[in-house]
């Protein structure tokens, strides 16, 4: 699944791009004039005219109105124009929703019910907050959602590096630069392209980094429908897409929602390798191979180890073989394309980083946050799952002392598999 895979699992279901980060909220909305690090804004004062067409061409003409001034017929033109903005920075597409996230709300209790967020205690420890914007920051009546497509160009072929035991998968969406970084940058500056046409506009951008339900409010926004793997898809575009918003007080018109066209298809729940989507638009953390090598602090199961195959980082299986993302275009940013080869890398390779190799090399990539204790650890299980051989083997011996006890556990359990006899094959004569 993609970083963001797109943060699904806040919702009851699970990720995007990458799976959630932890939060780190202020308790408020920003001003468009405040300097901060954030948000470096600018306040200034431009003329204000009594009647809607006057309003109307200062926003056409980047004057500033003040939001207390706006007319219905502005606010529509406004939405009209922070779209073609969005456009502008690179954002594919750009919706705008309210924000009752009611129905979301039961779906997301009943989720975090049956303990399907796994280890993710964050997620328990906001609730339903999540499916309430102006409890996080007051002051919200509008969403801003915005897409942008990461699916690289050049990356080698997924389900042959997936088929290819000495190999290691890392799912597509963190092959290149965080995402979190790039969509975060261009969020901000999309937000003072509005500041700079509305007087009093305040907001806050989020992607991933905070208690809010980016899949569900995306779809209201009309960005596209929701998958029965939970994550956003959309005819032209697949999945193949980050998410941020912008929380707003800005009383923009909204957009209409997408329709499902899943239809009977079922591809994406028989394809996942443990087993984790339990039913159509229901993901069970525990299992999701994008949980496990992310998410997930401690040891892996041993009982999912063997089904995790080479999958290192993430897992794309529910999006390759979703008959949407054949129309998945590839994405325009240079930020998002492969780097230190992760689309094609070998196993033994990246096991023999040294920890400064580690954070040298993945410095600015969403596989860094995870840390090198556990990239060694979900290598371990891949190397375990790999073919038998010399080079193999001795990789794995050569860890078999390391100071952690999770990389340990994982090298021995690596090592065990090596060792079991392998299953002879006859061949059956017609």
């Amino acid at each position: 699944m993609p970083e963001r895979l797109q943060q699904s699992a806040h919702e009851g279901g699970f990720t995007r791009p990458e799976l959630p980060g932890e939060e780190n909220d202020e308790p408020r909305l920003k001003a468009a004039g405040e300097v901060r690090p954030e948000c470096a804004c600018v306040l200034r004062t431009g003329k204000k005219t009594d009647n809607a067409r006057g309003r109307a061409a200062m926003i056409g003409s980047m004057q500033r109105a003040s939001v207390a001034s706006l007319s219905p017929a502005d606010l529509a033109q406004l939405a009209r124009q922070i779209k073609g903005w969005g456009r502008e920075l690179g954002f594919q597409r750009i919706g705008i929703t309210d924000t009752d996230l009611t129905d979301a709300e039961a779906r997301l209790l009943e989720w975090l019910g049956r303990g399907h967020h796994g280890e993710m205690d964050y997620m328990a420890r906001h609730g339903a907050s999540r499916a309430r914007p102006a409890a996080i920051l007051p002051g919200t009546v509008r969403v801003i959602a915005a897409r942008l497509n990461y699916r690289p160009e050049r990356a080698r072929e997924s389900w042959a590096v997936v088929r290819d035991g000495s190999r290691a998968f890392v799912s597509r969406y963190a092959t290149g630069r965080d995402y979190h970084t790039v969509l975060r940058k261009r969020l901000q500056r999309l937000a003072e392209r509005i500041g700079t046409a509305v007087e009093g506009f305040h907001y806050r951008a989020f992607t991933d980094s905070a208690p809010v339900m980016e899949v569900e409010l995306a779809r209201k926004a009309g960005l596209g429908w929701r998958g029965k793997h939970t994550l956003l898809l959309d005819r032209e575009a697949g999945s193949y897409f980050f998410l941020g918003e912008i929380y707003t007080d800005l009383p923009l018109p909204i957009d209409r929602p997408q329709d499902d066209h899943c239809g009977t298809c079922r591809k994406c729940i028989d394809i996942c390798p443990t087993q984790a989507i339990v039913a159509p638009y229901q993901l069970d953390a525990r299992r999701c191979v994008s949980y496990l090598t992310i998410e997930h602090k401690s040891a892996i199961p041993e009982e999912l180890r063997a089904l995790i195959g080479n999958r290192v980082y993430g897992c794309d299986d529910c999006q390759l073989v979703c008959p949407w993302n054949r129309f998945a275009p590839p994405t325009a940013e240079a930020d998002f394309a492969p780097r230190n080869g992760l689309d094609d890398a070998e196993l033994v390779t990246l096991f023999s980083w040294s920890e400064r190799d580690f954070h040298e090399r993945l410095a600015g990539s969403a596989i860094h946050r995870i840390g090198y204790e556990r990239w060694l650890r979900n290598l371990a299980v891949g190397l375990g799952n790999a073919a038998s051989s010399p080079v193999v083997i001795e990789a794995l011996r050569a860890r078999a002392d390391h100071p952690s006890a999770l990389v340990r556990e994982h090298v021995a359990w690596a090592l065990a598999q090596h060792e079991k006899p392998k299953p002879v094959t006859r061949k059956i004569s017609e």
